[in-house]
């Protein structure tokens, strides 16, 4: 189904410093997005952009503002018999795989700042469809199975799964959710943790290793850009394991983001649905 052309835009919201790694994550994003609803009118918005190549979230909604009201003048000049928009000028979806009540913060003012009109979603997950990606960035790199209906050996397979996330303990009590959806796919125990918390990691993997587990693997719960990657790196030493790429641009990501928006302006679309799980 197209959009109506007079449906609100899906600013995304970024963090950390932009750069061109990140513009071509959220572009990926938006393009699946646009993929399963053509027309859609997606735009990326960053918070610390600098309104130029990287436009911030409150200008790319003030103009979003802007072009709506020009449209609805330009209508009427012309004789059209349109009414005033009314409704959310834009629907902006964070692009988080879990809550992060510091960064939430800084995009709610940000949408204030913009006086515009406009819904805030909640971030993405928990969601099966999370667990899904999780399951193939760990077959990617060798550390789960990607079929558990083919009772191939995966030499690196891992054990016990630790999901890191960021956003405090909140974040991690959201990941958990969706660490036991990918404990069902797996078959072995996954424990989340906070990557922004001191010595979360290496007491989630002694925890993991006391219970029987020896071979971990770490799993990112995070999109991508959240944290410096060196961070990461170190959380895996930390552990002592292997770790398996954030998610990035998986198509879940933009299915998601796409449920966000269509929930919030009430647009009836079919439900999200991960893989069978084999």
């Amino acid at each position: 189904m197209l959009r109506p052309r007079a449906a609100p835009s899906l600013p995304r919201a970024r963090q950390l410093l932009p750069d061109a790694a990140t513009r071509s994550l959220a572009e990926e994003v938006v393009s699946i997005a646009r993929s399963e609803l053509p027309g859609l009118d997606g735009r990326i918005g960053y918070l610390d952009g600098d309104d130029s190549e990287f436009p911030t979230l409150t200008s790319v909604l003030a103009h979003a503002a802007e072009e709506r009201t020009a449209r609805f003048e330009q209508a009427r000049a012309a004789g059209a018999d349109v009414k005033e928009p009314d409704g959310p000028v834009a629907v902006v979806v964070p692009l988080l795989a879990g809550p992060d009540s510091a960064l939430l913060r800084q995009v709610r003012q940000a949408v204030m700042d913009s006086r515009v009109a406009a819904d805030l979603t909640d971030v993405l997950g928990p969601h099966p469809l999370l667990a899904e990606a999780l399951h193939v960035r760990l077959s990617e790199a060798g550390l789960a199975r990607a079929d558990r209906a083919r009772l191939f050996t995966v030499a690196t397979a891992a054990d016990g799964i630790i999901l890191a996330s960021v956003g405090g303990e909140e974040a991690v009590q959201a990941a958990g959710i969706t660490g036991m959806l990918l404990a069902a796919r797996l078959a072995v125990p996954v424990m989340a943790a906070a990557l922004d918390q001191e010595g979360s990691i290496a007491a989630i993997a002694e925890q993991l290793r006391g219970s029987g587990s020896q071979q971990l693997a770490l799993a990112p719960y995070l999109i991508g850009p959240e944290i410096d990657p060196g961070l990461l790196q170190g959380a895996a030493a930390e552990a002592g394991c292997a770790a398996a790429e954030a998610l990035g641009p998986y198509p879940a990501i933009g299915k998601l983001a796409l449920a966000k928006y269509t929930t919030a302006l009430g647009i009836a679309q079919p439900q999200a649905q991960g893989a069978p799980v084999r």
